[in-house]
């Protein structure tokens, strides 16, 4: 008990295990938002800097399962290392910007970018451009500050990616392909700045079970009804944390 009340000091222990669990029910019925909904909870229990390595540590543990299945499929060398380096070398100006504003405006802008992926999903927005060089350098770039500085860098890259025409098991490979790598980089840049200290990684790795069973019990659950229905559930649950943190 005293380990884990040196891990969550002053943060209720007990909303970060739930919002974990549900995230991982939103991954596992709707394969998406699960550091969505994290994000602006976990700024608000553990700070700003503190909800970026916590909300990686986590994702990273999901995507390392899933990294047998998707490595001979993801095409690698035209989309996921192109996409993860630009990442990358984004990362540094999100960490300059996670240090530079305080934990109430990086909440009000994690929970915005929510929001407007939500309503754009919900619109069926997507990238409608050729997929070259220079735009999957870019996406990149905008996803890895993005990460930096709120740990979402999700949005860009799936409407960049689910616009072109692989068929669906390639878009799951480099899209967790591309996350596994980005979020491995991001923990070791974050760790590196000296911005937050290893407490924060010792949260991710407490909370992972949970994210794990959530996981496990969506994906059951997705057995017994539409995937329109329960993507559209998630996304709801979505805006409700989003216009929870942006209101607040």
């Amino acid at each position: 008990m005293a380990e884990l009340q040196a891990l969550f000091g002053d943060a209720n222990p007990w909303l970060a295990a739930a919002a974990t669990l549900v995230a991982g029910l939103i991954r596992g019925f709707a394969g998406f938002g699960s550091a969505m909904l994290m994000a602006p909870i976990f700024a608000m229990l553990f700070g700003s800097a503190g909800m970026v390595v916590t909300v990686t540590a986590i994702e990273v543990a999901v995507s390392l399962q899933l990294w047998p299945g998707i490595r001979r499929t993801a095409d690698w060398r035209h989309v996921v290392l192109p996409l993860s380096v630009a990442a990358a070398l984004a990362m540094p100006l999100g960490l300059w910007l996670l240090a530079s504003l305080d934990k109430q405006a990086i909440i009000k802008i994690v929970s915005a970018i929510v929001v407007l992926f939500v309503v754009s999903s919900f619109l069926g927005w997507s990238y409608r451009g050729r997929r070259h060089i220079l735009a999957t350098l870019a996406v990149g770039a905008i996803s890895g500050a993005m990460m930096g500085a709120t740990s979402i860098g999700g949005p860009p890259v799936l409407m960049y990616l689910l616009a072109g025409p692989e068929p669906p098991e390639v878009h799951r490979a480099n899209i967790i392909g591309f996350f596994l790598m980005t979020s491995l980089t991001l923990i070791a840049v974050t760790l590196a700045s000296g911005v937050v200290g290893l407490d924060a990684l010792g949260r991710g790795l407490v909370l992972f079970p949970l994210m794990l069973a959530g996981a496990w019990i969506g994906g059951r659950l997705f057995r017994f009804a539409s995937p329109r229905l329960y993507r559209n559930v998630a996304l709801i649950l979505l805006l409700a944390v989003g216009l929870f943190g942006l209101l607040r």
